[in-house]
């Protein structure tokens, strides 16, 4: 699929959702006999607005016009319908919150329910016009790939997965006796390609021999714009390279890198800071204002020493920081050693601010600072950090993120004490994972199931 055609599906189905979002709320209005006249109307406006407001703010947060998701049914089906039940139950707990003049609930929930019929109807026509997409592509584009080995039998199985509308007629290829049992067939050998190009109105020719390799390929090159034909070089990596690689340009230069990066780009890296800043804010004013003095008695009461244990721990790019947390165990103990089940190092109120997190809630403290971010790979001791580094090769990527309170690997039941290699090794996947798929609705779901996780209560958690 073109960049033009999902741009037209973005476009299309935002438009189309909110239209059948307005539509059901009209129609609700209508249904229950809402006054415009009434003076009391001014409260459905601001419902409205509400509405509105929340599915395109979750819509924009989920990523559900993204690119990654308008191009596959299912993902876009999955993406939307998980929204809808955030959006549905913000909805239902902004029409249920107490008001001097209450909304009327059937309309609300009418309003709802229509709406869903109307993203079940949206899906359907998707599939259609997704359809039409395909078969027009299919139409237009006839494809001939140059070179039968590994990389192209790779790229034609990367095409029929995708689903990309396209025909392919078959292989041009010097090589002999290549013709049996093969889906495609080879046509000719390279001298002949734009001839048979013309011949089946090709409109792409892919080349799986770099020119360098064979001379013929500088010549179709040079010929092929000439006869109003798409050519493309497919690259192969795979000898020196086994993952996908992203490549950007510095003007005409390509520049590969083997992993994406979304936090590398500004807008990102600002969207994540300010989500951190009114998060940790907010927790900061309204529950470190009353947990610290709380906490900080029954520490004090039980042992001697501070109520915080400040320690330094290795942050972005492997800059260490005092790291803050609530002191949860004697103030005469080697914070160099990991808690273990059952420490007895631990005291009771320590062992309660652990079990629940409490002790990490000091850290948005960090997190204001710009130390920490809310969500990224859990900071570690110095000697840890340098210690893990020498077992799991990839572990010092995982500090070109800002260290995390939460992270992708610790909801993933990666958390507390390392006891094997295997641990480590994890923890560092689930990290990279996190830093190639970073978006702020991923974060929204990590710290919900934080969240969600403390009150079910983990194993690792002691």
């Amino acid at each position: 699929m073109t960049f033009a055609s999902k741009r037209f599906l973005q476009l299309l189905f935002l438009l189309l959702d909110v239209l059948l979002l307005n539509a059901g709320y009209l129609l609700a209005q209508y249904l229950f006999q809402e006054d415009p006249q009434s003076a009391v109307y001014m409260r459905y406006i601001q419902f409205w607005i509400l509405i509105n407001g929340f599915w395109l703010l979750l819509a924009f947060m989920g990523e559900v016009y993204a690119t990654k998701n308008i191009s596959y049914f299912e993902k876009f089906l999955r993406a939307s319908f998980r929204i809808f039940v955030v959006w549905a139950a913000l909805t239902i707990v902004y029409l249920f919150l107490p008001r001097l003049i209450q909304l009327s609930a059937g309309m609300g929930l009418t309003t709802i329910g229509l709406f869903l019929v109307g993203l079940i109807i949206n899906r359907i026509v998707y599939m259609v016009v997704r359809s039409w997409i395909d078969r027009m592509a299919h139409l237009r584009r006839k494809i001939l790939v140059i070179g039968y080995n590994n990389t192209s039998m790779r790229f034609i199985s990367h095409l029929e997965k995708e689903g990309l509308g396209v025909q392919i007629l078959g292989f041009i290829d010097d090589k002999p006796n290549v013709n049996s049992n093969l889906k495609y067939p080879v046509l000719a050998g390279l001298s002949e390609t734009l001839k048979v190009a013309k011949q089946l109105r090709v409109t792409e020719v892919y080349s799986a021999i770099m020119p360098e390799n064979n001379h013929h390929v500088y010549n179709i090159m040079q010929q092929a714009d000439k006869e109003l034909i798409r050519f493309r070089l497919v690259a192969d990596f795979a000898s020196f390279i086994d993952r996908p690689v992203h490549v950007d340009f510095l003007q005409d230069i390509p520049l590969l890198s083997i992993r994406r990066e979304p936090l590398e780009e500004v807008v990102n890296r600002f969207k994540k800071r300010a989500f951190d800043v009114v998060v940790s804010g907010l927790v900061t004013i309204f529950i470190l204002s009353w947990l610290v003095p709380l906490l900080g008695l029954l520490i004090k009461l039980e042992s001697k020493g501070p109520i915080f244990f400040v320690q330094l721990r290795s942050g972005k790019n492997n800059r260490p920081f005092r790291c803050y947390k609530f002191r949860s165990m004697g103030a005469n103990n080697d914070p160099s050693v990991q808690a273990k089940k059952n420490d007895v190092r631990v005291t009771r109120i320590g062992k309660i601010i652990r079990k629940t997190s409490l002790d990490e809630f000091p850290q948005f403290l960090n997190v204001l600072k710009g130390e920490m971010s809310i969500v990224g790979p859990r900071p570690h001791m110095l000697k840890h950090t340098k210690d893990f580094a020498s077992l799991a090769d990839d572990y010092m990527v995982r500090q070109f993120l800002k260290p995390g309170i939460t992270g992708w690997a610790q909801i993933n039941g990666y958390r507390g004490e390392i006891r094997e290699l295997v641990h480590i090794k994890k923890r560092v996947e689930y990290d990279l994972w996190y830093l190639e798929h970073w978006s702020l609705w991923l974060d929204v779901r990590i710290i919900f199931l934080t969240v969600y996780n403390v009150f079910k209560g983990e194993e690792n958690a002691y």
